[in-house]
């Protein structure tokens, strides 16, 4: 297989798991800044205080961004299935 095909191949596996695990991340980092200042505001010095709030709103994102996200992997395995005799005649 040429080299270019594996690395467009990789390239595109990379952009579809950053694109579907962004909403997490985003929203993750957004609760964690939010309970941050919380903590410095009150002092609280708790540990595992961002652990509920977190787990919460990834749930939800989740919950509201899943079939989107099946859709994208969808999409991308049957490019990728649909391509296939064209990988394996470009050996």
């Amino acid at each position: 297989m040429n080299e270019n095909i594996i690395i467009d191949i990789a390239r595109e596996a990379l952009y579809v798991v950053i694109k579907t695990s962004a909403p997490m991340l985003i929203i993750s980092l957004v609760i964690g800044l939010i309970v941050s200042i919380f903590q410095t505001v009150t002092s609280i010095q708790e540990q595992t205080l961002t652990f509920v709030p977190k787990f919460i709103a990834v749930f939800l994102v989740l919950m509201l961004c899943g079939g989107w996200i099946m859709t994208t992997l969808k999409d991308y395995m049957i490019d990728l299935f649909n391509n296939f005799g064209y990988y394996i005649n470009n050996l």
